[in-house]
Protein backbone atom coordinates (compact mmCIF):
# COMPACT_ATOMS: atom_id res chain seq x y z
CA UNK A 1 0.00 0.00 0.00
CA UNK A 2 1.21 3.48 -0.50
CA UNK A 3 1.01 6.49 1.74
CA UNK A 4 -1.77 8.02 -0.02
CA UNK A 5 -3.82 4.50 0.70
CA UNK A 6 -3.00 4.64 4.03
CA UNK A 7 -3.92 8.57 4.75
CA UNK A 8 -7.31 7.29 2.95
CA UNK A 9 -7.54 4.45 5.24
CA UNK A 10 -7.94 7.39 7.63
CA UNK A 11 -10.69 8.62 6.15
CA UNK A 12 -12.83 5.96 5.97
CA UNK A 13 -11.83 5.24 9.29
CA UNK A 14 -12.75 8.77 10.58
CA UNK A 15 -16.29 8.63 8.84
CA UNK A 16 -17.26 5.80 11.28
CA UNK A 17 -17.47 8.59 13.96
CA UNK A 18 -19.80 10.79 11.66
CA UNK A 19 -22.71 12.09 14.24
CA UNK A 20 -20.48 11.16 17.55
CA UNK A 21 -17.89 13.34 17.93
CA UNK A 22 -19.37 16.87 17.42
CA UNK A 23 -17.79 19.13 18.70
CA UNK A 24 -14.94 17.52 17.83
CA UNK A 25 -13.54 16.78 14.30
CA UNK A 26 -13.69 13.20 12.38
CA UNK A 27 -10.40 11.75 13.00
CA UNK A 28 -8.84 8.28 11.72
CA UNK A 29 -5.46 6.60 12.48
CA UNK A 30 -3.11 3.95 11.07
CA UNK A 31 0.55 2.98 12.15
CA UNK A 32 2.37 0.88 9.60
CA UNK A 33 5.68 -0.94 10.58
CA UNK A 34 7.96 -2.18 8.19
CA UNK A 35 4.82 -1.89 5.39
CA UNK A 36 2.23 -3.79 7.71
CA UNK A 37 -0.52 -2.28 9.35
CA UNK A 38 -0.64 -2.86 13.29
CA UNK A 39 -2.92 -0.77 14.65
CA UNK A 40 -5.79 1.27 13.45
CA UNK A 41 -8.23 3.23 15.27
CA UNK A 42 -10.72 6.43 15.17
CA UNK A 43 -12.36 8.90 17.42
CA UNK A 44 -15.32 6.88 18.16
CA UNK A 45 -17.31 10.08 20.55
CA UNK A 46 -16.89 13.03 21.85
CA UNK A 47 -15.11 12.68 25.59
CA UNK A 48 -13.46 9.38 24.46
CA UNK A 49 -10.24 8.83 22.73
CA UNK A 50 -8.75 10.40 19.76
CA UNK A 51 -7.92 8.54 17.46
CA UNK A 52 -3.71 8.61 17.79
CA UNK A 53 -4.64 6.95 21.57
CA UNK A 54 -7.12 4.62 19.74
CA UNK A 55 -4.81 3.16 17.41
CA UNK A 56 -2.14 2.83 19.86
CA UNK A 57 -4.14 1.08 22.15
CA UNK A 58 -4.64 -1.64 18.97
CA UNK A 59 -1.30 -2.02 18.33
CA UNK A 60 -0.70 -5.88 17.63
CA UNK A 61 3.13 -5.07 18.73
CA UNK A 62 5.38 -2.65 19.83
CA UNK A 63 4.66 0.94 17.61
CA UNK A 64 8.55 1.71 18.44
CA UNK A 65 9.93 3.10 15.20
CA UNK A 66 6.64 3.42 13.00
CA UNK A 67 5.03 5.35 11.31
CA UNK A 68 1.04 6.67 11.58
CA UNK A 69 -1.32 8.01 9.48
CA UNK A 70 -3.56 10.05 10.44
CA UNK A 71 -5.71 12.83 8.73
CA UNK A 72 -5.48 15.56 10.83
CA UNK A 73 -2.19 17.19 12.97
CA UNK A 74 -2.30 15.47 16.18
CA UNK A 75 -3.38 17.88 18.96
CA UNK A 76 -0.50 18.78 22.08
CA UNK A 77 -3.26 21.40 23.65
CA UNK A 78 -3.76 20.19 27.75
CA UNK A 79 -6.93 22.27 28.67
CA UNK A 80 -9.60 19.74 27.64
CA UNK A 81 -11.01 16.50 28.64
CA UNK A 82 -8.34 14.05 26.51
CA UNK A 83 -4.80 14.01 26.88
CA UNK A 84 -2.69 15.28 23.91
CA UNK A 85 -1.61 12.92 21.45
CA UNK A 86 1.71 14.61 20.12
CA UNK A 87 3.06 14.08 23.39
CA UNK A 88 1.94 9.97 23.28
CA UNK A 89 3.18 9.91 20.17
CA UNK A 90 6.64 11.14 21.41
CA UNK A 91 6.63 8.70 24.41
CA UNK A 92 5.37 5.55 21.84
CA UNK A 93 9.11 6.52 20.15
CA UNK A 94 6.61 7.01 16.82
CA UNK A 95 9.54 7.65 14.09
CA UNK A 96 7.26 9.54 11.74
CA UNK A 97 3.64 11.57 11.28
CA UNK A 98 2.23 11.88 8.11
CA UNK A 99 -0.81 14.11 8.06
CA UNK A 100 -3.60 14.77 5.65
CA UNK A 101 -4.40 18.72 6.95
CA UNK A 102 -3.54 21.08 9.47
CA UNK A 103 -5.63 21.38 12.61
CA UNK A 104 -7.09 25.03 12.19
CA UNK A 105 -7.98 25.48 15.80
CA UNK A 106 -5.68 28.32 17.16
CA UNK A 107 -4.40 25.66 20.30
CA UNK A 108 -3.04 23.59 17.47
CA UNK A 109 -2.33 24.45 13.87
CA UNK A 110 0.96 23.84 13.27
CA UNK A 111 1.93 23.70 17.45
CA UNK A 112 1.81 20.07 16.90
CA UNK A 113 3.68 19.38 13.70
CA UNK A 114 6.34 21.58 15.76
CA UNK A 115 6.43 19.90 18.96
CA UNK A 116 6.83 16.48 17.30
CA UNK A 117 9.74 17.59 14.87
CA UNK A 118 11.69 19.29 18.00
CA UNK A 119 11.51 15.69 19.08
CA UNK A 120 13.15 14.30 16.33
CA UNK A 121 10.14 13.06 14.89
CA UNK A 122 9.61 13.17 10.58
CA UNK A 123 6.82 14.86 9.89
CA UNK A 124 5.14 15.45 6.63
CA UNK A 125 1.78 16.92 6.11
CA UNK A 126 -0.68 18.09 3.27
CA UNK A 127 -0.92 14.67 1.83
CA UNK A 128 -5.03 14.73 0.13
CA UNK A 129 -5.42 17.69 1.52
CA UNK A 130 -8.60 18.52 -0.35
CA UNK A 131 -10.18 15.30 0.64
CA UNK A 132 -9.05 15.87 4.44
CA UNK A 133 -10.91 19.18 3.91
CA UNK A 134 -14.05 17.47 2.58
CA UNK A 135 -14.58 15.04 5.61
CA UNK A 136 -14.08 17.90 8.03
CA UNK A 137 -15.68 20.27 5.83
CA UNK A 138 -18.13 21.31 9.38
CA UNK A 139 -15.02 21.55 11.81
CA UNK A 140 -13.21 23.77 9.45
CA UNK A 141 -15.65 26.15 8.82
CA UNK A 142 -17.05 26.29 12.47
CA UNK A 143 -13.30 26.88 13.67
CA UNK A 144 -12.63 29.39 11.01
CA UNK A 145 -15.36 31.47 11.19
CA UNK A 146 -16.23 30.57 14.92
CA UNK A 147 -20.01 29.93 13.98
CA UNK A 148 -21.94 26.68 13.46
CA UNK A 149 -22.25 24.72 10.00
CA UNK A 150 -25.60 25.25 8.77
CA UNK A 151 -26.51 22.46 6.47
CA UNK A 152 -30.65 23.45 4.91
CA UNK A 153 -32.29 20.92 4.07
CA UNK A 154 -35.60 21.53 1.94
CA UNK A 155 -38.41 19.70 -0.30
CA UNK A 156 -39.42 21.21 -3.40
CA UNK A 157 -41.67 20.20 -6.75
CA UNK A 158 -40.03 20.97 -9.70
CA UNK A 159 -41.01 24.42 -10.21
CA UNK A 160 -39.72 25.35 -6.77
CA UNK A 161 -42.94 25.10 -4.76
CA UNK A 162 -43.02 23.64 -1.05
CA UNK A 163 -46.44 24.74 -0.55
CA UNK A 164 -49.93 25.66 -1.78
CA UNK A 165 -51.19 28.84 -1.11
CA UNK A 166 -53.22 27.65 1.79
CA UNK A 167 -49.95 26.44 3.69
CA UNK A 168 -50.60 22.43 3.12
CA UNK A 169 -46.95 20.60 2.43
CA UNK A 170 -47.95 17.48 3.60
CA UNK A 171 -46.67 16.11 2.43
CA UNK A 172 -44.54 16.95 -0.62
CA UNK A 173 -42.15 13.78 -0.78
CA UNK A 174 -42.44 10.48 -0.12
CA UNK A 175 -41.47 8.20 2.14
CA UNK A 176 -38.12 6.88 1.50
CA UNK A 177 -37.40 10.70 1.37
CA UNK A 178 -39.02 11.18 5.04
CA UNK A 179 -36.87 8.45 6.22
CA UNK A 180 -33.89 10.24 5.03
CA UNK A 181 -33.98 13.23 6.55
CA UNK A 182 -34.39 11.54 10.08
CA UNK A 183 -31.13 9.97 8.98
CA UNK A 184 -29.48 13.69 7.99
CA UNK A 185 -31.34 14.61 11.78
CA UNK A 186 -29.19 12.11 13.40
CA UNK A 187 -25.73 13.71 12.28
CA UNK A 188 -26.83 17.03 13.13
CA UNK A 189 -26.34 18.21 16.99
CA UNK A 190 -29.35 20.88 16.38
CA UNK A 191 -32.55 21.54 14.05
CA UNK A 192 -33.17 25.34 13.53
CA UNK A 193 -36.85 26.76 12.98
CA UNK A 194 -38.60 29.99 12.48
CA UNK A 195 -41.03 30.94 14.48
CA UNK A 196 -43.73 30.59 11.87
CA UNK A 197 -42.71 26.85 11.35
CA UNK A 198 -43.51 26.08 14.95
CA UNK A 199 -46.95 28.00 15.00
CA UNK A 200 -48.01 25.86 11.12
CA UNK A 201 -46.64 22.80 11.52
CA UNK A 202 -46.26 22.13 15.18
CA UNK A 203 -42.75 19.94 14.08
CA UNK A 204 -41.30 17.63 16.96
CA UNK A 205 -37.90 18.15 15.06
CA UNK A 206 -36.77 14.34 16.67
CA UNK A 207 -35.21 11.34 15.09
CA UNK A 208 -38.04 8.95 14.54
CA UNK A 209 -36.09 5.97 12.85
CA UNK A 210 -36.45 1.88 14.31
CA UNK A 211 -34.40 0.96 16.97
CA UNK A 212 -32.63 4.51 16.78
CA UNK A 213 -30.17 4.84 20.11
CA UNK A 214 -28.52 7.92 19.32
CA UNK A 215 -28.19 11.72 21.29
CA UNK A 216 -31.80 13.52 20.21
CA UNK A 217 -30.80 16.82 18.25
CA UNK A 218 -31.32 20.19 19.98
CA UNK A 219 -34.60 22.49 18.46
CA UNK A 220 -33.68 25.51 17.91
CA UNK A 221 -36.41 28.46 17.29
CA UNK A 222 -35.47 32.00 15.96
CA UNK A 223 -38.25 33.99 16.27
CA UNK A 224 -38.73 37.96 15.99
CA UNK A 225 -41.94 38.29 17.30
CA UNK A 226 -41.44 36.05 20.53
CA UNK A 227 -45.57 35.03 19.39
CA UNK A 228 -45.03 31.47 20.04
CA UNK A 229 -47.88 28.60 21.06
CA UNK A 230 -46.90 27.41 24.56
CA UNK A 231 -48.70 24.07 23.65
CA UNK A 232 -46.13 23.15 21.10
CA UNK A 233 -44.35 20.29 20.85
CA UNK A 234 -41.29 21.39 20.83
CA UNK A 235 -42.48 23.24 24.69
CA UNK A 236 -44.12 20.30 25.99
CA UNK A 237 -42.72 17.29 25.52
CA UNK A 238 -40.05 15.11 26.72
CA UNK A 239 -37.22 17.00 24.71
CA UNK A 240 -38.01 20.22 26.25
CA UNK A 241 -34.96 21.14 27.57
CA UNK A 242 -33.47 20.49 24.61
CA UNK A 243 -35.04 24.14 22.76
CA UNK A 244 -33.51 26.95 22.48
CA UNK A 245 -35.68 30.16 21.68
CA UNK A 246 -33.58 33.04 19.71
CA UNK A 247 -36.02 35.73 20.08
CA UNK A 248 -36.05 40.08 19.26
CA UNK A 249 -39.00 40.24 21.89
CA UNK A 250 -40.29 39.04 25.26
CA UNK A 251 -41.46 35.22 24.71
CA UNK A 252 -45.08 35.44 25.26
CA UNK A 253 -45.05 32.38 27.45
CA UNK A 254 -43.14 31.21 30.42
CA UNK A 255 -40.12 29.14 29.52
CA UNK A 256 -36.73 28.25 31.36
CA UNK A 257 -34.85 31.16 30.79
CA UNK A 258 -31.70 29.39 30.42
CA UNK A 259 -33.31 28.24 27.03
CA UNK A 260 -34.37 31.49 25.67
CA UNK A 261 -31.56 33.82 24.62
CA UNK A 262 -32.41 37.78 23.37
CA UNK A 263 -30.67 38.71 19.96
CA UNK A 264 -30.90 41.38 17.88
CA UNK A 265 -28.69 39.40 14.87
CA UNK A 266 -28.53 36.30 13.20
CA UNK A 267 -24.69 36.68 13.50
CA UNK A 268 -24.88 36.87 17.27
CA UNK A 269 -27.33 33.84 17.49
CA UNK A 270 -24.53 31.93 15.74
CA UNK A 271 -22.12 33.47 17.99
CA UNK A 272 -23.69 32.09 20.68
CA UNK A 273 -24.47 28.99 19.73
CA UNK A 274 -20.48 28.43 18.93
CA UNK A 275 -19.97 29.68 22.54
CA UNK A 276 -22.70 26.70 23.51
CA UNK A 277 -20.02 24.52 21.25
CA UNK A 278 -22.80 24.13 18.37
CA UNK A 279 -20.73 23.22 15.51
CA UNK A 280 -23.58 21.30 13.25
CA UNK A 281 -26.58 22.48 12.48
CA UNK A 282 -29.63 21.77 9.98
CA UNK A 283 -32.07 24.26 9.42
CA UNK A 284 -35.92 22.96 8.02
CA UNK A 285 -37.12 26.07 8.30
CA UNK A 286 -39.62 27.95 5.91
CA UNK A 287 -38.65 30.47 3.01
CA UNK A 288 -38.57 33.51 5.15
CA UNK A 289 -35.65 32.26 7.47
CA UNK A 290 -33.88 30.44 5.26
CA UNK A 291 -33.88 33.37 2.75
CA UNK A 292 -32.68 35.83 5.34
CA UNK A 293 -29.58 33.32 6.12
CA UNK A 294 -28.47 33.15 2.52
CA UNK A 295 -28.44 36.59 2.13
CA UNK A 296 -26.36 37.02 4.63
CA UNK A 297 -24.30 34.21 3.75
CA UNK A 298 -25.10 32.05 7.09
CA UNK A 299 -26.19 28.76 4.79
CA UNK A 300 -22.88 26.37 3.84
CA UNK A 301 -24.62 23.68 2.54
CA UNK A 302 -28.46 22.90 1.07
CA UNK A 303 -29.71 19.51 0.09
CA UNK A 304 -32.71 19.91 -1.89
CA UNK A 305 -35.12 16.99 -2.26
CA UNK A 306 -37.20 17.66 -5.88
CA UNK A 307 -40.62 15.56 -6.04
CA UNK A 308 -41.06 14.97 -9.55
CA UNK A 309 -44.28 17.19 -9.69
CA UNK A 310 -46.04 20.61 -9.91
CA UNK A 311 -47.81 23.13 -8.00
CA UNK A 312 -47.96 25.64 -10.27
CA UNK A 313 -49.23 29.23 -7.61
CA UNK A 314 -47.68 27.99 -4.19
CA UNK A 315 -45.25 28.96 -1.60
CA UNK A 316 -42.13 28.96 -3.12
CA UNK A 317 -38.74 27.79 -1.07
CA UNK A 318 -37.04 31.13 -0.47
CA UNK A 319 -38.30 34.53 -0.05
CA UNK A 320 -36.38 37.56 -1.08
CA UNK A 321 -32.54 36.96 -1.21
CA UNK A 322 -32.32 40.64 -2.30
CA UNK A 323 -30.47 40.33 -5.72
CA UNK A 324 -29.81 43.27 -7.77
CA UNK A 325 -28.55 41.15 -10.84
CA UNK A 326 -28.61 37.18 -12.26
CA UNK A 327 -24.83 37.47 -11.53
CA UNK A 328 -25.58 37.31 -7.56
CA UNK A 329 -27.43 33.94 -7.72
CA UNK A 330 -25.80 31.89 -4.93
CA UNK A 331 -24.99 28.41 -6.16
CA UNK A 332 -24.33 25.33 -5.48
CA UNK A 333 -20.55 23.78 -6.46
CA UNK A 334 -19.27 20.27 -5.16
CA UNK A 335 -22.87 18.78 -6.42
CA UNK A 336 -23.89 15.43 -5.35
CA UNK A 337 -27.13 13.93 -6.78
CA UNK A 338 -29.24 10.94 -6.49
CA UNK A 339 -32.42 9.41 -5.81
CA UNK A 340 -34.10 8.64 -2.75
CA UNK A 341 -37.54 6.27 -3.85
CA UNK A 342 -39.69 8.94 -5.86
CA UNK A 343 -37.70 11.80 -5.07
CA UNK A 344 -34.25 13.40 -6.68
CA UNK A 345 -31.91 14.40 -3.68
CA UNK A 346 -29.59 17.76 -4.82
CA UNK A 347 -26.67 18.41 -2.22
CA UNK A 348 -23.66 20.53 -2.44
CA UNK A 349 -22.00 23.74 -0.95
CA UNK A 350 -23.75 26.83 -1.01
CA UNK A 351 -21.32 29.87 -2.82
CA UNK A 352 -23.01 33.45 -2.92
CA UNK A 353 -21.90 36.52 -4.63
CA UNK A 354 -20.38 37.90 -1.52
CA UNK A 355 -17.71 34.97 -1.13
Amino acid sequence: MSEQDFIRKTFSLALKGMGNTWPNPLVGAVIVKEGRIIGEGYHHQQGQDHAEIDALKNCTESPEGSTIYVNLEPCCHTKKTTPPCAQRLIKEKIAKVVISNLDPNPEVNGQGVELLRSHGIEVEHGLLALEGEAINEVFFLSQRKKRPFIHFKGAATLDGKTAMNSGESQWITGEAARAHVHKLRSLHQGIIVGGETVRKDNPRLNVRLPEYQGQQPWRIVFTQSGNLPSSSHLFTDELKHQTLIYTERDLAFSFPESQIVKIHSLEEALKDLFQKKFVNLMMESGPTLAGAFIKENLIDRISLFQNPSFLGEGKSLFSDLGLINLNQRPRLTQINSEWIGEDHLLTGRLSCSQD
